[in-house]
């Protein structure tokens, strides 16, 4: 089954609310400070449509608030694909399966990018498999859309910002549904 616009809408009014994982924002303002960040960096459309949707495997797979402090990894890097796959394309897909291997990419070969991480993604990073080797490493730069995960990673990263302001959910549902458009 797909998700339609009304759909991602639903959720987001249903469960943006939700505490953003331990951080000072929640599900629904983490997504739109993730999508004004990929915005403010000049990044395509679908780069944006990737940003704002990278967490909705946490609404449609809902384990409570701070799931990692319980030892759940949600697996929300791959929860929402089936549904958005007959719907938007892979330019927006992959980077949002991605961008969980992006941070363990990251932590490998950026030495100073683990001591930004916040308490919760410190944990979430030891569920999803811990920081990669250098064989990993490599190969995860060598895959199609690497670069756009760690651009969308460094804007995850960032969006946890309280009472940050940006453009409002009808913005960010626009630019989804001219990337659907143009993807059917």
């Amino acid at each position: 089954m797909a998700l339609s616009l009304a759909d991602i809408r639903q959720l987001f009014e249903a469960h943006g609310a939700t505490a953003y994982s331990g951080e000072p924002v929640t599900q629904l303002e983490h997504a739109l400070q993730s999508g004004a960040l990929a915005q403010e960096d000049g990044a395509s459309e679908e780069l944006v449509a990737a940003a704002f949707l990278h967490d909705l495997g946490h609404l449609l797979n809902r384990q409570g608030e701070t799931p990692t402090e319980r030892g759940i990894d949600d697996l929300h890097q791959y929860y929402a694909l089936p549904f958005l796959r007959p719907v938007l394309p892979d330019s927006v897909l992959e980077p949002i399966r991605l961008h969980v291997d992006a941070k363990r990419y990251l932590c490998a070969t950026d030495a100073a990018y683990f001591s930004c991480l916040s308490a919760d993604s410190v944990r979430s990073l030891e569920l999803q498999g811990g920081i990669f080797d250098a064989g990993q490493a490599h190969d995860f730069a060598a895959r199609p859309y690497a670069d756009d995960a760690v651009r969308l990673r460094r804007w995850d990263d960032l969006a946890k910002v309280s009472g940050k302001p940006t453009p409002d959910l009808d913005h960010y549902l626009g630019i989804v549904e001219r990337v659907m458009q143009r993807h059917a």
